[in-house]
């Protein structure tokens, strides 16, 4: 398997300037060889021009051809949980440092909880026309559907968040969903060294939502090590399919009571909230409670100790990488890395302050 990794793209010249701490117009005057730039300030742009991978003599062509790419975004809304508004923010920044090279952007919207959204979007997307897809594919039998389509259709795509299995995908830019879990199961075994732990997937449609499927197929192989030679461990498992803060304290309220010896909650999403929710109104502070995503109500269960660790997974650089693999593939001809992980980050009321999704 590759080196995990998240390798900053290739940007434009605005981006060359950030990094130089120059203006844009010191930038222009390096790429063109023209006087008026100190060496040290000379050699330090060429430097960054070089890690970046920076193109100047395409870029140029580019801008005197005025050719256009039409690019579509496709992805959930954030109605229900605003961790969607990063990847929005990462493709509209990434949209900002590429527009003036021809490219239009269009986003289209789908609801987590309703199927059949993404499906009528995904149409628009295959009837627009568009040269390439940034795409979360959250429901995979109709993300393949989908993904077939852009085959046939000659569209390139690349996958955020998450993927399908087998697809032809330019790039898949997200957490190593396996190895997340994974640490998931590390981090309750930290708490938890005997007894029960309950692992709880909360979505409207679970066989769908295949990512959470393969972040609890991490979980029980590091819980299946441990447990070796002597199972000291066990795992219980909730499916809610009721996705309201009512329906997920049923839930668990029934669960604990069948099994009052439960230490450990493992929440495979950024929904650790309605759990969290639920042992606050308990008052209930002994489990050790994992979970996913820097979205506003985590950070508050976070911070007063309902919830002990968030797993990061970096929402807006995943659109702004997916984005920026589109412009280099696309646009440059560049040949992209089939997979760049984001870092898996563990985050704590201690070190959240400073932590940027």
């Amino acid at each position: 398997m590759k080196k995990e990794h998240s390798p900053r793209p290739l940007s434009g010249v605005k981006e060359i300037a950030r990094r130089a701490n120059v203006s844009i117009a010191t930038v222009d005057r390096v790429i063109h060889n023209r006087k008026g730039v100190s060496e040290a300030t000379r050699q330090k742009i060429n430097g960054i021009i070089k890690e970046m991978g920076f193109q100047p003599n395409i870029m140029a062509s580019r801008l005197a051809s005025k050719k256009t790419n039409r690019f579509a975004v496709l992805i959930p809304n954030a109605n229900e949980t605003d961790y969607w508004d990063g990847p929005r923010r990462g493709v509209e920044r990434a949209y900002q440092e590429i527009k003036q090279y021809g490219i239009q952007q269009e986003i289209f919207l789908f609801d987590l909880n309703d199927k059949t959204t993404f499906t009528k979007q995904a149409a628009a997307v295959i009837e627009g026309g568009f040269d390439g897809v940034v795409l979360a594919p959250s429901f995979v039998d109709e993300a393949r559907a989908f993904t077939q389509k852009c085959e046939e259709k000659k569209i390139p795509y690349v996958f955020i968040n998450s993927d399908v299995p087998n697809a032809a995908s330019l790039a898949y830019v997200g957490p190593h969903l396996f190895k997340s879990g994974y640490l998931a199961g590390r981090l309750v075994q930290f708490g938890v060294k005997s007894g029960k732990i309950l692992l709880v997937n909360i979505s409207k449609e679970i066989d769908a939502y295949h990512h959470l499927l393969r972040k609890e197929e991490g979980f029980r192989a590091y819980i299946g090590e441990v447990n070796k030679p002597v199972r000291t461990l066990h795992i219980e498992k909730i499916d809610i399919t009721n996705t309201t803060d009512k329906a997920v304290a049923a839930a668990l309220e029934e669960t604990l009571a069948a099994h009052p010896d439960i230490g450990a909650i493992f929440v495979t999403n950024s929904r650790v909230r309605s759990v969290a929710n639920y042992l606050r109104k308990r008052n209930s502070n002994h489990f050790v409670l994992i979970g996913y995503d820097l979205v506003k109500e985590n950070i508050g269960y976070l911070i007063d100790n309902t919830i002990d660790f968030l797993i990061g997974q970096k929402p807006e650089e995943q659109g702004y990488l997916g984005l920026m693999a589109l412009f280099q593939a696309i646009v440059l001809g560049k040949k992209i890395e089939k997979e760049q992980y984001m870092p898996i980050d563990i985050i704590t009321k201690e070190n959240v302050e400073f932590y940027k999704n």
